[in-house]
């Protein structure tokens, strides 16, 4: 079941929050846990036992950190018996197909590992990460060990971000678990967020990513330079309305039901350079990394060698968490790469540099990692990116120059809503006004965009597949 889909809207979004709302409140966690489940078993019932399972691992693990902080071994085993878990069940599930392709084709002999082709559970690499920061965090001693299972469950399995997160860290949410009061402000702006999370999907994403579809069917050596760069802007678009999208959706849906949980986009492509667009970009996952992993490995506090190597560790993790594939593990070093340049010298340059040509820096690079990361494995990824420079049929096409004169008003469209100036006119409205026209647009586009689902054959979430 996806946001943006009729049966969401129109039937278990309304069911679940009169469920919730007409519930005592002391019981509303136990009614948003009971609903939490049928959303995720709706397209796959087995795998919720695997997130069971790791609901009551993690509950387990941080209660024995937390009554053992005087036996730190004993604390220390719980912790590693969390991560162990988590990490095991993400690796057989997302990449031991992969591993034993590579291991088999590298060593022969090993001829008796076969592949299992095993689907991926939905969100699995999103609510692993969840739990294990709770575990960490136990440890830590920054936040106490939940003690109510029902509430701890409730967390691992909020429907508004189980499936492409935004990841939620448990520490952020630790208060509102036990102490959230619902308010109608609070409610009318989840529904704004929602509804904007929504046009973005169905409105830009979908059909700016009808033209991805029609260069990614085409083998990239019969693509002209004017096609592979038309072809890797429409995805570099495509991406972000739908996953920013479907990150407003989940903020909003969280507010609907008394949570508030932080923004994962904030316009990154308006940055100037890879490190601001990686604090702008997918914000939950570039934290989880630096709180969990590059700052324990000491960040940058321990020399240079060591910082390029804590960025290259973090940004291997970063491409291979993506997918098991080669191209995503070339995705992560090429950002690597350029990060501990920019840590290195370019920073400075480019902070000296007209914002024009830092921000062409920028984009140049984020489309050339669009074209790496969009195709289905590295060589197709080597061939589209050859075509971007001229490897393949020529500078343009005349149907090329069709599709960019037809889709340009959409682009346009695009370019200004990846850009805050609708954001500071909105706010710039006096209250009154602002009210209004929100209620007004969120009506309008919820009508639109029921309009297009309604039509629609094309309707994918690109981040259901990490």
């Amino acid at each position: 079941m996806v946001f943006s889909s009729i049966l969401f809207l129109f039937l278990f979004l309304p069911l679940s929050l009169g469920i919730y709302y007409v519930t005592p409140r002391r019981w509303r966690n136990f009614a948003l846990l009971l609903l939490n489940l049928v959303f995720y078993g709706w397209g796959e019932p087995v795998y919720i036992c695997i997130m069971i399972f790791s609901i009551l691992v993690d509950y387990a693990n941080g209660w024995i950190i937390e009554n053992n902080r005087h036996r730190p071994k004993v604390a220390k085993g719980a912790l590693l018996c969390s991560l162990v878990a988590n990490l095991g069940m993400l690796l057989f599930f997302k990449y031991y197909d992969f591993i034993v392709t590579n291991l088999t084709a590298l060593f022969p002999g090993l001829d008796f590992l076969h592949p299992l082709g095993i689907s991926l559970p939905i969100g699995i690499s999103f609510y692993t990460f969840q739990t294990m920061s709770y575990t960490i965090d136990v440890y830590w001693g920054n936040v106490h060990a939940q003690k109510n299972l029902v509430s701890f469950g409730t967390f691992v399995t909020l429907f508004p971000q189980l499936i492409a997160g935004p990841i939620v860290k448990y520490k952020d949410v630790d208060d509102q678990l036990t102490n959230r009061r619902e308010n109608v402000d609070q409610f009318a702006a989840g529904i704004q967020t929602f509804v904007c999370g929504l046009a973005k999907k169905v409105l830009l994403a979908n059909n700016i990513g009808a033209l991805w579809e029609v260069y990614k069917a085409m083998d990239p050596q019969n693509l002209s330079v004017l096609g592979a760069w038309l072809g890797v802007v429409a995805f570099a678009f495509q991406i972000y309305f739908d996953f920013s999208g479907y990150s407003d959706m989940a903020i909003g849906l969280g507010r609907m039901f008394g949570f508030e949980f932080k923004i994962n986009f904030n316009y990154p492509y308006i940055s100037r350079s890879i490190k601001e667009f990686w604090r702008r970009w997918h914000i939950s996952l570039s934290s989880w990394f630096r709180e969990y992993v590059y700052i324990p490995l000491g960040g940058n506090r321990r020399g240079k060698l060591k910082t390029y190597r804590n960025i290259l560790i973090v940004w291997l993790l970063t491409g291979i968490w993506h997918g098991a594939a080669w191209n995503f593990l070339c995705w992560g070093l090429f950002f690597a790469l350029f990060l501990m340049l920019e840590k290195a010298f370019l920073l400075k340059w480019l902070e000296r540099a007209p914002a024009l040509l830092s921000h062409a820096y920028t984009i140049f690079l984020v489309l050339i990692s669009w074209a790496l990361f969009a195709q289905d494995d590295m060589g197709m990824a080597a061939r589209y990116i050859r075509s971007m420079f001229g490897g393949g049929q020529g500078l343009y096409a005349g149907a090329d120059l069709y599709r960019l004169v037809s889709y340009l008003p959409l682009l346009l469209i695009l370019v200004v809503a990846s850009l805050p100036l609708g954001r500071r006119l909105y706010q710039r409205l006096k209250p009154n006004p602002r009210f209004a026209l929100a209620m007004v647009l969120c009506a309008a586009g919820l009508v639109v965009c029921t309009a297009y689902l309604v039509d629609a054959s094309y309707n994918p979430f690109l981040y259901f597949r990490f």
